[in-house]
């Protein structure tokens, strides 16, 4: 298939979760035959941290001014069999505009912000990546949340047809490797700061942290406060970027998932860095949510906590034990949340709608 998408960043992954995913699956897909074109507004805050220019196997168009390639855009999608514009992408009303006039047959929004997107439209009315239209005119509304979030789509934006399409992690990027000095941590944490994550970050790391002052506390990712209550025991790492993610989960005795509000409210929900954790065989412990167990096994597959007393009660355990969920956790991976395994969900979900 050729494929065109309208997206937020995939040359960076400062910052923002959506490059990590795109990369994983148009590796997938370049590597089963298929014609990707992603087209990425440059913007200095993604150019500054750029960390991928020259991908193998699809093709990246960068541009600065909408106008500039406008043609360009409307004779890629015109040859192309499928659309697809994503929340968040800088020029979502224009592509949405260009796609829906054309000719391709398929066209496609990917929400990966779902519950953002509706409890911005609760709050505001309107959100700026959906088109004033809604969402009917899409021939499939695809949701990197599923649950009830896929009825809140057909209900409140109008989508006909929709489907999940989950997070996935990109195998040959993610897997075991040696352990890193410098990332070194009894209990890790990697993620953008948000403040919606906060309360659940106090209450699951850094109180664990203050609680357990002999052991050592690390947090990776971007944008954190000079405020940010930091312990003595706690060390911070800026930026890890995505080749730096296994030796960052694989120094770790335990890495922990906190999901942002308005996603744990929502449910089915699963961050990219649970799978990417699972598959370097680090072992998890996650907030809860509803539908996680549809994507580990608690207890065998993965811990959840939801109190500073059960951090701390995972932590207390032994290597074996933890190792054991790690290894667990991996071969789950392996058999179902792979780029691979998404990219047909995609080609087969996209096959459905042709």
């Amino acid at each position: 298939m050729r494929l065109v998408i309208f997206g937020l960043t995939i040359s960076s992954s400062w910052g923002n979760g959506h490059a990590t995913i795109w990369r994983g699956l148009c590796g997938a897909l370049a590597r089963r035959g298929h014609q990707v074109v992603f087209f990425e507004h440059d913007v200095a805050y993604y150019a500054n941290h750029r960390d991928l220019t020259d991908p193998e196997g699809y093709q990246i168009v960068f541009y600065e001014d909408w106008g500039e390639i406008a043609s360009q855009a409307r004779e890629v999608v015109e040859e192309a069999d499928a659309a697809i514009i994503t929340s968040y992408c800088p020029d979502s009303s224009a592509a949405a505009e260009l796609v829906l006039a054309s000719k391709v047959p398929i066209r496609v929004f990917y929400d990966l912000d779902t519950p953002v997107t509706l409890e911005r439209l609760e709050q505001q009315g309107s959100v700026d990546y959906v088109p004033s239209c809604g969402l009917e005119p899409f021939d499939l509304v695809l949701s990197y949340t599923g649950g009830r979030a896929l009825c809140e789509l057909q209900k409140r934006l109008g989508a006909r047809k929709v489907a999940a399409l989950y997070g996935s992690v990109d195998p040959h990027l993610h897997k075991p490797v040696q352990p890193k000095a410098k990332y070194d941590a009894d209990l890790s944490y990697l993620g953008t700061y948000a403040e919606d994550r906060q309360p659940a970050l106090r209450q699951l790391f850094i109180e664990p942290a203050r609680r357990a002052p002999g052991k050592r506390f690390l947090i990776g990712g971007a944008q954190y406060p000079d405020d940010f209550p930091w312990a003595e025991n706690i060390w911070f790492v800026s930026h890890v970027p995505p080749p730096e993610h296994p030796a960052f989960y694989c120094s770790s005795k335990l890495t922990l998932s906190v999901t942002r509000a308005a996603m744990a409210e929502m449910g089915y929900c699963p961050s990219g860095r649970l799978f990417e954790a699972a598959a370097c065989e680090t072992p998890l412990v996650s907030d809860w949510w509803d539908g996680l167990d549809h994507f580990f096994e608690p207890g065998r597959e993965i811990l959840v906590a939801s109190t500073t007393s059960e951090v701390l009660a995972a932590l207390a355990q032994g290597r074996e034990e933890l190792q054991r969920v790690g290894v667990a956790a991996r071969e789950r991976v392996m058999a179902e949340h792979t780029s691979d395994h998404r990219c047909q969900e995609l080609v087969q979900l996209l096959e459905a709608n042709a």
